[in-house]
């Protein structure tokens, strides 16, 4: 029961007193309250003093891609959790084996689905997999895996093993051992990105590969655009690149679709827009939209069957996600498809995610602290720099103080900071696919206003 639903100051101070909060410092809050959402319609959420905010990235973290008050899907994991609420994964439920079929039919070419909670756990399975592959088939060689620079994927210890961003890391270590890092795609300050620039991107995992030999290597690691790491769409041609570096080694190609997948970018998958197919494929975040906890390691046949062989009593997948056997899991995310199918919500981030890029692109011509935009569907982002030409870019303090300003205003954009030293200088924009074009417009006026205001 909640004891202080009609005490807002009880409730702050229960807050303060009790909850450790995720990614923030709480020094402040021995001076300043804490901030308390407590009710999400649409596109809008309101904190404890009643503010109104537009949300710009979808719960903060990039999940709710439906948006928030959707009753059909809580009315399904309702119903569902009375009749049957958790059994463990060893055995098979109805929205289990339903959710996984319909999944696997947004995948060609994939073929099974290993339930779990979060990304972290998600990516996690797919490591253990990849190592346990190494143990049986290959005698202990190839259980590398290679990880780009600037990418991320889990808070575990052994996602920031596989962790491109440096200062995500920090005070940590010691990391686990078999994790490599190849470069990144986009060079940081370089303005020459003309002909050549995806072979040359390529050609440096290939140069890693071969430093560490292909025989120790037995797994590649990428998201399909870059998130928290500067919303970067690598360039034409990169990924056919990556995909025949994989086939040519023999190695696993491991797309984490934690934040791209489930229609963010246009298509049901990031992977999706560049023509590719892994083998491993990792989500969580808009599988549910929030509405309950499931993420999901989807894999071929050809990396399920190396698990097949009854005569190792210790072959299987000997791996166990606790509440990847609660059913409100992939309730939720059977209706949060439904409802992206019916209201062809993938189309809709293409169309808004055009109009989004234009506004930026337009808010550039404006202010010239805006060095790229870059994005697809709507996943955007912008970087700020202090010189185009050098791209110098923008100290993280002054944009951490355009995602304040937008908060004053009313609307919650987010930005990366505290992630790579000296790079944390992009504005990061993923709305709920549920966009319209006064949402989108609304966003860009306000980061226009702050702009003008904190570059002033």
């Amino acid at each position: 029961m909640n004891t202080h639903v009609n005490d807002p100051a009880a409730l702050i101070e229960a807050d303060r007193a009790h909850v450790w909060h995720h990614l923030v410092q709480h020094k402040p809050f021995e001076t300043i309250d804490p901030q308390i959402i407590v009710e999400g319609k649409g596109m809008r959420v309101w904190d404890l003093n009643g503010k109104e905010h537009l949300d710009a990235v979808s719960g903060g973290v990039w999940t709710v891609n439906v948006g928030y008050g959707r009753t059909e899907i809580a009315d399904a994991v309702r119903d569902q959790l009375v009749k049957m609420c958790y059994f463990a994964g060893a055995k098979g439920t109805i929205p289990g084996a339903t959710f996984a079929e319909r999944l696997i039919g947004k995948m060609p070419g994939l073929d099974r689905v290993y339930y779990a909670n979060s990304g972290s756990e998600a990516n996690e399975k797919a490591f253990k997999m990849v190592r346990q592959i190494s143990a049986k088939h290959y005698g202990g060689k190839k259980s590398k895996i290679l990880y780009r620079d600037r990418d991320y994927h889990g808070t575990t210890i052994a996602c920031l093993s596989a962790g491109g961003q440096k200062e995500r890391n920090v005070q940590y270590g010691p990391f686990a051992p078999g994790f490599i890092e190849v470069p990144h795609c986009l060079e940081y300050q370089s303005t020459d990105r003309g002909e050549g620039y995806a072979e040359r991107a390529v050609k440096a995992i290939e140069d890693v590969i071969l430093r560490e030999g292909a025989d120790e290597i037995g797994a590649l690691c990428l998201e399909p655009i870059t998130a928290g790491g500067g919303i970067i769409v690598p360039p034409k041609g990169y990924w056919e690149g990556v995909q025949e570096l994989c086939k040519k080694y023999d190695i696993l190609l491991h797309i984490d679709e934690v934040v791209c997948g489930l229609g963010r970018t246009g298509t049901w998958f990031g992977y999706q827009q560049f023509g590719v197919q892994p083998d491993i494929v990792t989500m969580a975040k808009g599988v549910a939209s929030g509405y309950a906890a499931i993420s999901c390691c989807v894999t071929t046949n050809r990396v399920f069957d190396m698990f097949k062989d009854d005569t190792d009593k210790l072959g299987y997948f000997r791996d166990i996600s606790t509440f990847g056997g609660c059913t409100a899991g992939p309730t939720a995310a059977l209706v949060n498809m439904e409802i992206i199918e019916n209201e062809k919500l993938c189309e809709n981030s293409t169309k808004m995610g055009e109009r989004f890029q234009n506004n930026l692109l337009e808010l550039m011509d404006k202010h010239k602290c805006i060095g790229e935009v870059r994005g697809m569907g709507l996943f955007q982002g912008a970087e700020l720099v202090l010189d185009r030409e050098t791209r110098e870019p923008m100290d993280e303090k002054r944009v951490m103080g355009v995602v304040a300003d937008c908060l004053q205003q009313g609307v919650i954009i987010g930005a990366s900071n505290r992630s790579m030293p000296g790079f944390n200088n992009t504005l990061l924009f993923a709305p709920a696919l549920i966009a319209t074009e006064s949402d989108v417009d609304e966003i860009t006026a306000a980061v226009d206003a702050a702009l003008t205001r904190v570059m002033a």
